[in-house]
């Protein structure tokens, strides 16, 4: 059983390392083979120079994907059949017990992965974003960002592991039942903390002060029946030039977000239009849904591993001699991704769906012509590629192809 399972898992992983090189090459060589023309719905609205920066883009950030994934495999094998993760334990068994054991293993596993991680990240921020005129982060910020990123995961981390693996410990054979509702707990209070304890601890919040633009926006909250705790305007410039805007929060605590560089970049109609959308969002429940779906999955994926965590084969299979469940968790998240990856399209479709609607909802609320003008901006701005490859799109993207977005558009017009 310990060799099918190994075999099993290896053909997963293969197939799944095949299949994302193959759509890599699919979109780098499609996006190429379009690159000397403007589309025919962009032609006039975008210039040549930044139709092939997009797609230089484009190309660079989908090679360096490449790279990522190499050191993703080489990650997970190394702590698998390599035996990092029985290195680990051994390391670990004998110093500490319960769950302060567990959580240093995972801690450690954590720790390495972004090591190796580390230069990759350095390299996209400051030579691929550098290039391209995107990256605003000065090494001292990325390093001040760094630091406080692993304060806040051990901050909040430590607790939410010692609660999680106390609970697989103690509650018997439903323990993953007991989990699944910490987990749940646990994620809709971070939606209610996040906003207003979180986010400002990483971006400065300052209430939008323009008052044409502020009037605008809370006839439209008006209309569309959504009650916000404040419009508020986030120095995002201070790190990208990427602009975009958001909601965040849950119940009382909903805030309206606005990149200063979006801002800067749309007219006042284009941006009624933009939050027009992401209000199409919360008007059919997407967040909710969301939600719901990300509950049911971890159910799911909890319960299996309730039946996992009991098996020899599962732990031998995959490089360890010991069981623990510290273990089983990690080695549980460590390959699940490889054997749902191929549900990945069907996840991308519903997003898509998503987006679509709220479109229309946006075209109904504001203008389909304004929310197409400053859809053609930021795709310029953020470097969007207008031609992606249909195949890769279909898999990966959680928002429509542009042309096959603005085409929808321009039929509501």
């Amino acid at each position: 059983m310990t060799n099918t399972f190994s075999i099993v898992f290896l053909l997963a992983l293969l197939l799944m390392v095949a299949l994302r090189l193959w759509l890599a090459w699919r979109h780098v060589s499609h996006i190429l083979a379009h690159r000397a023309t403007v589309p025919d719905q962009f032609a006039g609205h975008i210039e040549l120079s930044a139709h092939q920066k997009a797609a230089d883009y484009s190309v660079a950030r989908t090679r360096l994907g490449v790279l990522a994934l190499a050191l993703e495999i080489a990650i997970l094998l190394g702590f698998t059949f390599g035996g990092g993760l029985q290195t680990l334990h051994e390391f670990w068994a004998p110093r500490l017990a319960g769950p302060w054991y567990g959580i240093a293993l995972i801690f450690s596993v954590m720790f390495i992965s972004g090591v190796v991680d580390l230069p990759l990240s350095l390299y996209t921020q400051f030579v691929i974003e550098e290039k391209f005129g995107f990256n605003r982060m000065t090494l001292k910020l990325f390093v001040a960002d760094l630091l406080k990123q692993t304060a806040l995961g051990i901050a909040i981390g430590t607790p939410v592991l010692f609660a999680v693996l106390w609970l697989m410990d103690r509650m018997g054979s439903l323990w993953w039942l007991h989990v699944w509702l910490f987990w749940c707990v646990f994620n809709l209070l971070i939606l209610f903390i996040y906003p207003t304890w979180i986010a400002p601890l990483f971006n400065k919040f300052a209430p939008l002060d323009d008052a044409p633009l502020k009037a605008r926006i809370e006839a439209l909250l008006q209309r569309c029946g959504f009650a916000a705790s404040g419009l508020f305007v986030m120095d995002g410039s201070k790190r990208s030039n990427h602009g975009n805007a958001y909601f965040t929060g849950f119940g009382k605590t909903k805030r309206i977000v606005f990149f200063d560089t979006l801002l800067g970049r749309l007219q006042a109609a284009e941006v009624e239009a933009v939050l027009a959308h992401e209000l199409g969002h919360f008007k059919h429940h997407h967040v909710v849904k969301r939600i719901a779906l990300l509950f049911a999955m971890s159910l799911a994926f909890l319960a299996a591993l309730g039946q996992l965590m009991k098996a020899d084969w599962f732990y031998e299979g995959l490089g360890a001699s010991t069981q623990s469940t510290a273990l089983a968790l990690i080695l549980f998240f460590l390959v699940v991704p490889v054997f749902t990856f191929l549900l990945t399209p069907l996840m991308s479709l519903l997003s898509r769906r998503h987006e679509f609607e709220a479109d229309r909802y946006a075209a109904k609320q504001a203008s389909a012509d304004d929310l197409v003008r400053a859809l053609v901006k930021l795709y310029e701005d953020n470097a969007s590629t207008l031609t992606p490859d249909p195949l890769h799109s279909l898999f990966y993207d959680s928002h429509p192809p542009a042309a096959l977005r603005v085409e929808r558009l321009a039929r509501l017009t």
